[in-house]
């Protein structure tokens, strides 16, 4: 999944030259916690966040200096060195770039020009429809050698049961770098059948292990 197909277009700026105040009440009024700056002609010149502001924002104990901070212009508390993405972008790697850089968000750009913002709400909403999870099913996870051809020997057995099968993750063992652990998101509330096939395959099957559910 691309960037653009998950990306949020409707997306609300300010200029550096904006007060603190504005920002504020941007974030208040539309419930957002990113504005990305631009200067006159749409170009991204940073990036403020609602944690910026409220750290730039004076208690409510020091009245006497509160309008003149909010007053403020935003070209102070911006970040100015912006991490960007592009609407061809991969998701997956966008995620990789929030946890390398620990970022919550990114803005778009192409052409020189904000596009579009990306967050990591937007990036879990999409974790949640790539991995099936948001629909009725079973998990089924199969522990196997970390050589060719295992997710077709996997997938072979799934089929001649039927099985319909909403994602497939693949991760390393944590205990034993041979091997490599398959992770089936399956339509059915019932994977016993599944599970017995997978068994009498001669595959180690992981979860579920629960009595009743696997022998």
């Amino acid at each position: 999944m691309i960037v653009e197909e998950v990306m949020q277009m409707d997306v609300h700026t300010l200029s550096p030259d904006d007060t603190i105040a504005a920002a504020l009440q941007l974030c208040r009024d539309h419930k957002i916690r990113h504005i990305p700056i631009t200067d006159g002609e749409s170009s991204l010149v940073g990036l403020v966040t609602d944690r910026d502001i409220k750290d730039a924002t004076p208690s409510i104990l020091q009245k006497e200096v509160g309008e003149e901070e909010l007053n403020k212009p935003l070209s102070l508390i911006m970040e100015k060195n912006v991490i960007t993405g592009h609407p061809l972008d991969f998701v997956e790697d966008v995620a990789a770039t929030f946890y390398e850089h620990d970022i919550s968000c990114m803005p778009v750009v192409q052409n020189g020009e904000i596009v579009g913002l990306i967050t990591e709400t937007d990036v879990l909403h999409t974790f949640v429809e790539l991995t099936g999870v948001n629909q009725p099913g079973s998990r089924v996870e199969v522990k196997v050698p970390n050589k060719a051809g295992m997710l077709f020997e996997i997938s072979q057995v799934m089929n001649k049961r039927r099985a319909n099968i909403h994602s497939v993750l693949i991760y390393p063992d944590r205990d034993d770098e041979n091997y490599k652990v398959i992770v089936f998101r399956v339509r059915t509330m019932n994977p016993a059948g599944v599970i017995d096939d997978l068994k009498k395959a001669g595959h180690h099957v992981l979860w579920p292990n629960m009595p009743g559910v696997c022998s």
